[in-house]
């Protein structure tokens, strides 16, 4: 019986010890999707597709990595902001295109979207740090373009593009008007505690309370609730109550982390939004709360032709002068 019980704790063991070894080995896979299940790792539209008129940027990240880039230009007689926008984990830039293609029609922007390393026809491969580099590339050329108001960058970011852009901010505060965050976590440390729950007694973020033993072992880390609150510029959070990813109440983590030290936060709740549809959920009161934003903290500097200027109503500025939320 003894020796029983013994084969079944070393087999047990083992098996933590397999399980923890696979985790650490493949990580990145877990964490950074660039081909979905059953579709190619190429583009499966480009913008033109949608009658969006762009361009083919290709960067290199400081150590050397090749990166592609899609610039969509709202209209030539029209500057208006540019979106910086960093898509989620899975899949790559061309399925976000009817959300942009929609962004731009809303709030009279242009858009530009990175391939972070390793996904669509960048080369390389994902990590935390090499990503980081990637967005430094991608801000870089946007503040040297002269065909655009470099005043008015503003980052968007979803998931763990919202992480991305977080860091971003946080590292070019002269260089980023405002940021966006839209259904993003606290940190991939507390998401795989959410994902693998038998994890949360060993890895888990600042907020966790756990003993954090395995937290050394994690190389995407990830860790947007201590980023945010070193984050100067304005930040506005969009936060679908129905995801079903990333728990709402990580939103509201942020959100109230990065209020302790910066004021200008707006935190905006959407009852049907799920993870990946919210900007579809959200309707007009979406897309009106985005704007509002950027008139408040992205404002138009110089005129532009009557086709595109924003009309800005009495009902508008009295809103803008509410309390935060």
């Amino acid at each position: 019986m003894v020796g029983l019980l013994k084969a079944l704790v070393y087999g047990a063991g083992g098996m933590a010890v397999v399980g923890l070894a696979a985790l650490v080995a493949l990580q990145e896979r877990l964490v950074y999707v660039p081909v979905l299940p059953g579709l190619a790792r190429a583009y499966s539209i480009t913008p033109s597709r949608l009658r969006l008129v762009y361009e083919d940027v290709w960067l290199r990240a400081s150590d050397g990595v090749r990166l592609h880039s899609w610039f969509l230009r709202h209209s030539p007689t029209c500057l208006g902001p540019t979106i910086l926008f960093f898509q989620e984990n899975a899949g790559n830039i061309a399925h976000r295109l009817e959300c942009v293609r929609l962004m731009m029609q809303r709030l009279q922007c242009n858009v530009f979207m990175l391939s972070y390393r390793g996904y669509g026809e960048s080369e390389g491969f994902p990590s935390q740090s090499g990503i980081t580099k990637d967005a430094q590339a991608a801000l870089d050329h946007l503040v040297q373009r002269k065909d655009i108001d470099t005043s008015r960058i503003v980052i968007f970011g979803r998931s763990l593009g919202g992480a991305v852009g977080a860091v971003l901010a946080k590292n070019n505060p002269d260089k980023v008007s405002a940021l966006i965050l839209e259904n993003t976590f606290t940190s991939i440390l507390d998401m795989a505690g959410i994902m693998l729950p038998f994890l949360r007694w060993f890895i888990g973020g600042s907020s966790s309370k756990g003993p954090k033993l395995l937290n050394c072992v994690v190389r995407s880390p990830w860790s947007t609730l201590d980023v945010v609150a070193e984050v100067k510029q304005p930040i506005l959070f969009l936060s679908g109550l129905q995801d079903e990813l990333v728990p709402p109440s990580h939103m509201k983590m942020l959100y109230d982390k990065a209020i302790e030290n910066n004021r200008n936060c707006r935190f905006v709740d959407f009852p049907s939004g799920m993870h990946m549809d919210t900007w579809i959920s959200g309707g007009d009161r979406y897309w009106r709360t985005i704007q509002l934003f950027l008139d408040q903290y992205a404002p138009e500097v110089q005129s532009c032709d009557a086709s595109c200027a924003s009309e800005i109503a009495d009902d508008v500025i009295d809103e803008l002068k509410k309390p935060k939320l």
